[in-house]
């Protein structure tokens, strides 16, 4: 079994505490369900958020998920100018069988914008 890294981002509608639980519970659960995993495949989690999110930490919502054993961690991204506001990004470790072009990276929403290349 490989290690292998996932990408993910979605952009939120507002900075809301329960709507950053919702939107990043939804990501995880895509970027699991699209790789066919579980949470005993993940190795660890990182999180960034743009600077004008505020309302809670976004590994919080993995932790409501279930994900309750998995190193996570969250950073801020950096403040550029004209970079979409409002989003969430993912970058999972996990032990898979799949070649890296066999993983689906998922990009919800808006956050498609971000990589076209590989959203799904």
């Amino acid at each position: 079994m490989a290690v292998r890294a996932v990408r993910g981002a979605v952009q939120l509608e507002r900075d809301e505490a329960g709507h950053m639980d919702e939107q990043v519970g939804a990501l995880l659960t895509a970027v699991l369900e699209r790789n066919a995993l579980s949470a005993d495949d993940l190795i660890s989690i990182w999180f960034t958020a743009t600077p004008d999110l505020h309302s809670d930490f976004p590994a919080a919502a993995a932790r409501k998920l279930g994900i309750v054993d998995v190193p996570l961690i969250c950073a801020q991204e950096l403040d550029i100018e004209g970079a979409m506001p409002r989003v969430v990004r993912v970058l999972a470790h996990i032990e898979s069988d799949r070649s890296r072009a066999e993983i689906a990276h998922v990009y919800l929403g808006a956050a498609a914008a971000l990589r076209k290349d590989i959203a799904q």
